[in-house]
């Protein structure tokens, strides 16, 4: 009874109202969407994982793709929901193993995304989840990667979509998944 009632009160929540903006971080000038707020109410995180895993399934992915750091949030249960891979793409210093690196920019700077060389199979349908699109220009490095190691590219899954920053329109090509939207 109490799990029903549980997965009643998911499906009303609104996401929006558990997603906090923070002006001015992590630079001056940027509005910054937290999802922190979401991640302590469990039936808004049950929500958001529901939404994020049926996008996922649309693409009969075989390896899961997640970004570090707020992407393993999703990625990882996702994957073990799915029974399929978890592949995490890192930031540099992070991975043990021989890797492949892609050096990208950021709204705010450059920086470096590693994956391990072995993580994603030739030809593996690949789904990279993250938690936010802004300008897409991580996603698109994370992109690269997985295409570096030889897999493909299914789609892309977002919780949060930032539209203002035109995210969507650099990742042309790819399919792209989004539930929370901002202007």
């Amino acid at each position: 009874m109490r799990a029903a009632r549980h997965l009643a009160r998911v499906s009303e929540v609104d996401l929006k109202a558990y997603i906090r903006d923070v002006p001015d971080f992590p630079a001056p000038g940027v509005l910054f969407r937290d999802i922190t707020p979401l991640l302590r109410h469990p039936p808004a995180f049950a929500r958001a994982l529901s939404l994020v895993r049926a996008g996922v399934e649309e693409f009969r992915p075989d390896v899961i793709v997640a970004i570090e750091s707020r992407g393993f949030l999703f990625g990882a249960p996702v994957a073990q929901a799915l029974a399929l891979p978890f592949v995490p793409v890192r930031k540099p210093g992070k991975l043990p193993s021989a890797r492949m690196s892609i050096e990208y920019t950021l709204e705010y700077g450059n920086s470096q995304l590693d994956i391990h060389a072995d993580a994603v199979g030739e030809g593996q349908r690949a789904v990279i989840i993250d938690d936010v699109l802004a300008t897409g220009g991580t996603a698109l490095a994370a992109a690269r990667l997985v295409e570096l190691v030889g897999g493909v590219v299914a789609g892309m899954v977002f919780l949060v979509e930032l539209t203002a920053f035109g995210g969507r329109s650099e990742l042309a090509g790819y399919d792209v998944r989004s539930f929370i939207r901002y202007g």
